[in-house]
């Protein structure tokens, strides 16, 4: 048995993606549908500056085929504060404005930190045990993406493996990126596409990032980078997930795409 891989983008509206990614005079309205088709899961960053209606995550799920994913970036009144063990209200408010909507097109929710924030094992603790395991009866899945050299350690590692909470790993100059598994599923945000290649990220990068997926869905993904913790994690098929998020943000369609064309060149499940 084998975890599922889903590749996927940052939203999927952007000016510059139109004539480049969606066709020529593409509805505005249609951009989910078509995003959708080409691809098997999104991160939403909206949800991380606003809240939504019920009814605006019934329309998303609807508008996506099956096996596809949401990825929701959590709000940043969650994450955004000085001491996280504070932040239980904002928490059940972002879990509570109707995001079960989804349904079985509800990911990971995605907890995201700036990077001038630093690892407090008490605080940070605190934050973990404030994330719930479900919602209306719907099993949530956290990753917490955290951007400061002081969470590569081995504390910070055994805090997210003993809450079953994943940890992101960042492909990025100016981020960490720990390799350690910690969670039920595996979650990258991939930042280096570059506008000079055609695919954003270079034919022998995106195999690479395609190995790198099939061993953590195989389970044999916890020796794939230099870790934080020498403690190594259960070794087990996980679902992965790649995004790639930024960097030049007009190649990311095409990165996903052909990321999601290899593995199918493979007969990888992808969704």
């Amino acid at each position: 048995m084998v975890g599922t891989i889903r590749v996927g983008i940052g939203g999927w509206t952007y000016e510059p993606w139109r004539g480049t990614f969606f066709p020529d005079k593409w509805p505005h309205a249609k951009e989910l549908d078509y995003a959708a088709s080409k691809l098997t899961a999104i991160e939403v960053n909206g949800t991380y500056y606003s809240s939504q209606k019920p009814a605006t995550f019934a329309k998303w799920g609807k508008a996506v085929p099956d096996g596809f994913k949401f990825a929701l970036k959590a709000s940043r009144y969650c994450t955004n504060r000085k001491v996280l063990a504070e932040a239980g209200e904002s928490i059940a408010r972002f879990c509570g404005q109707g995001i079960v909507e989804l349904g079985d097109r509800l990911g990971p929710i995605l907890w995201q930190f700036m990077a001038t924030k630093k690892f407090a094992a008490d605080d940070f603790e605190a934050f973990l045990k404030l994330l719930p395991g479900s919602r209306d009866g719907v099993p949530l899945d956290h990753v917490v993406d955290v951007r400061h050299e002081s969470f590569a350690c081995p504390e910070f590692v055994a805090l997210a493996r003993a809450a079953g909470v994943a940890i992101c790993h960042t492909d990025s100059a100016d981020y960490p990126a720990i390799g350690d598994a910690t969670g039920p599923l595996r979650y990258a945000r991939l930042m280096r596409t570059v506008e000079a290649e055609a695919t954003g990220y270079a034919t022998d990068a995106i195999a690479n990032w395609v190995n790198v997926a099939r061993g953590w869905a195989e389970g044999r993904g916890d020796d794939l980078f230099p870790k934080a913790d020498e403690t190594p994690g259960k070794d087990m098929p996980r679902d992965a997930y790649l995004f790639y998020i930024s960097g030049a943000k007009v190649r990311a369609p095409q990165a996903a795409m052909a990321t999601i064309e290899r593995l199918t060149a493979s007969s990888f499940p992808r969704s």
